[in-house]
This record gives structure tokens, sequence and C-alpha cells, in this order.
């Protein structure tokens, strides 16, 4: 499996509320997007990975989802395979689209990813998380969950009573784990989103596309110590495509090489059973080093990532055991400004989740996106100067004491 694989067209809608829109549109708009910029047409296509987490529990749509959302379209006749794998659903799309082109069992792929999550039914709408770990085995996970968190009490008044996903009460445990180990402090967290919330304003693809200082963040609604509402990703629709090709596959559609972008890495890593301080065995940092070493470069060369902040914790995180920054040094570089653009490492250009939106089925697909232009040089306001080698993370589920799936992704020109 020696081919190549490209990203040779992207296109995403808007993330945020579309309660007018359904999956087939929201489908069909980002699939249409993907195929002019590809300069690729739907009867090209060959295989189709459709990814989505939630139309079954929201609609009752519980299979053949991708078959019925790209017929509405007229993609028809070609494999068609669906992809659950909680908020990792869209990069593990991606995934085998890719391996797909490079094993030459088709040539033009494409990736698609498209959620509707916005209820006016609060509670159903936050029960949609509920299944993205074992449900048989629920108070044992959030025994061991809050259990990282030990030895930080939360402040009076940092912890809201209203409903919210139970991953945000993971994350702040991880986040108080993360205080007690290295120091990090809350305003670090805030310096995260304030930093994401302050890139948005470039992208016009972003759910929220409003600035907001550190003390606004600050002072926000609390969620879950040390998590305030504007250091949480909000719930999202929207969806996100990629046309995939190997080099046959590029000669036949009328993208330029220029803008076709190289698939360098893509690791698919699951967890495992591992102390909760020991990081060097976390999911992520074992799949960035098969990544690292299947594209032949190292964190050192990242121009610019995309990483999953379902929380502003979970950059910092992810920030550290993928190497951009040190074990325990993920807050202070945000706090010196070192992951904003024009930064050291540029981390979620986009606004990231906490600002551009988590429509979980369609997430991973919406880190290509932006990464492909960054690495193209279209990404506007938002662009990261001479951008070569670009990486997404992108996590799903729990499974233990971290994320049950992670996918990492390194493009390149």
């Amino acid at each position: 499996m020696n081919d190549t694989a490209f990203v040779a067209g992207v296109g995403m809608t808007k993330f945020g509320k579309h309660l007018d829109k359904s999956i087939k549109d929201l489908t069909r708009a980002a699939v249409e997007g993907a195929l002019a910029d590809a300069g690729c047409d739907a009867s090209q296509l060959q295989v189709a990975f459709f990814s989505n987490c939630t139309q079954g529990h929201f609609e009752g749509q519980h299979m053949v989802r991708g078959e019925i959302a790209l017929r509405a379209m007229g993609i028809q006749k070609i494999p068609i395979v669906n992809v659950e794998n909680a908020c990792a659903s869209a990069s593990t799309a991606f995934h085998l689209a890719a391996i797909y082109v490079r094993s030459g069992a088709a040539d033009i792929a494409l990736a698609v990813g498209a959620e509707k999550m916005l209820n006016e039914d609060k509670a159903l709408m936050f029960s949609a998380f509920d299944a993205a770990w074992d449900v048989h085995t629920i108070e044992q996970n959030k025994d061991g969950l809050l259990k990282m968190g030990h030895g930080i009490t939360p402040p009076e008044g940092s912890m809201s009573d209203k409903p919210y996903s139970v991953f945000m009460d993971v994350y702040a445990a991880m986040g108080r784990q993360h205080m007690r180990e290295y120091g990090t402090t809350q305003r670090q967290f805030g310096a995260v989103a304030a930093k994401n919330h302050a890139h948005s304003v470039h992208n016009p693809l972003a759910q929220y596309q409003k600035p907001f200082s550190l003390e606004e963040v600050m002072a926000s609604t609390p969620i879950a110590y040390p998590l305030t509402v504007l250091m949480c990703s909000p719930v999202t629709d929207g969806a996100a495509a990629a046309i995939v090709c190997n080099e046959a596959g590029l000669k036949r559609i009328k993208s330029s090489r220029t803008r076709s972008m190289r698939v360098l890495a893509s690791v698919l890593q699951t967890g495992s059973d591992r102390a909760p301080t020991a990081m060097d065995q976390h999911l992520v940092r074992q799949g960035s080093l098969i990544a690292y070493e299947l594209a032949g470069i190292g964190p050192k060369d990242i121009s610019v990532a995309e990483v999953h902040d379902a929380s502003a914790i979970g950059e910092i995180v992810q920030s550290e055991v993928l190497g951009l920054c040190a074990m325990g040094e993920g807050g202070v570089a945000a706090e010196r400004g070192e992951t904003s653009l024009g930064g050291r490492i540029p981390i979620n250009p986009s606004g990231g989740l906490e600002s551009k939106g988590h429509p979980i089925g369609a997430t991973g697909l919406g880190q290509i996106y932006e990464l492909t232009r960054q690495l193209r040089g279209e990404a506007g306001g938002s662009q990261v100067a001479n951008a070569k080698f670009a990486l997404a993370e992108n996590g799903g589920g729990i499974c233990g004491i971290e994320e049950a799936v992670a996918c990492i992704t390194i493009l390149g020109r």
C-alpha cells in the first residue's frame, strides 16, 4: 500500500443552528462544496464514507444513514460505509477514505460527516452524549473519572445545576488533575478559551465569531470547576466533507496538484488501561509518535494544528501529549501567546471547537477543511504564514480514564 493519498477538495457548511435544514440538506451542501473545490463530478466518486453519531438518537434513523442522505443528492451505485466513532467519527471516515485510495481499491473517495444536534428539549439534547462510554458501568465510569480530580476542591458556586454534557464533568476532572500535577491555573485554561474566541473572529463558518477577553471568560457562567461556559464547546449542527484521491484519481479530476494536499499520516489509535498520571501512555501520545514517524517529521516541524478542544482543558492536554508543548507547559504556552496566530505554534486558528462549534459527526472533517485551506494559503485572516505541515487531532468517547479513540492526521504541501 504505497500509493499517496491527497486531499483534492474540501467543503463545509457554517457550523451553528440549522433548525430549518435536514441531515440531507447539510450533507448536500458540504459534498457539493467539496466536489466543486476538487473539480470533481459526483459520478466520478467510487466509494463514500458517511459519518454521523446522533441521527438515531434524535430521529430514529439508526441504520443506513449514509445511503439515505447520499441517495437524496444522487450518489448511488457505489460502496457506502456508515462510520460511528463518537466525536472521532469524521476523522475516522477520512482515515478510511485515505486507506481505501492508497490500497488501490478506489481512486476517488468521499468522506463526509453531518450532524444535527440542537434541540429545544435540552435534556434530550445533552443525553445524546450518554452513549459515548460503557453504558453498563455508568456509576463506575463516573467514580473512576472524577477521582482524577482529587485534591482540588471546587469553590462554592463553581458547579452548574443546569443540564449540560456529562463530558464536561470528565474534562473538569482532567483539568483538576492537571492543576494538581503541574500547577496549572484556571486563568491558563481561560487564556486558551480567550485565544480561540479571538481566532474565531476571522472564520465566517464558525458558530460564534465574537472575541472575549480573559476576564470575560473567567466571569462567564460556571459549568464544572475549573470550566466556565466560554471554555466549553457548544452543541452544534453542521457538515464537512473531503474528496480524497490517489495519483490516478488526481489525473481524472480538475483539481490542480498545487491545491491538493498530501496525506502524510493518518493514524487511528485506541486507548489502554493505564495509570491516570502515565501520560506517556496516553493514546494521543502513542498515536502521534506513529504519525510523526510515518510523516518523517517531528512536532517541531508542525506549522499549524487543529486539536480537539471540546473544552479549553482538552486543548492543553492535547498540545502536550502531541509534543507541541512540554508536559505541564500547555497552559503557560497559551498564556504567553505561543499558541496564538503569530506565535510559535498556532493551535486552533479556526476558533477550535469552543468557537467554531462541535457537530460531533462532522468535527474531524471540519479540521481537515481548515488545515487544507491553511496549507493552500487560503485561510484569510486566520492564515498561518508559510504553513508547510499541518496536524489534526480528533478524539472520541471515553473508555477508562481517557478517550476511547483518537485520530491523528498530518497533511503536507
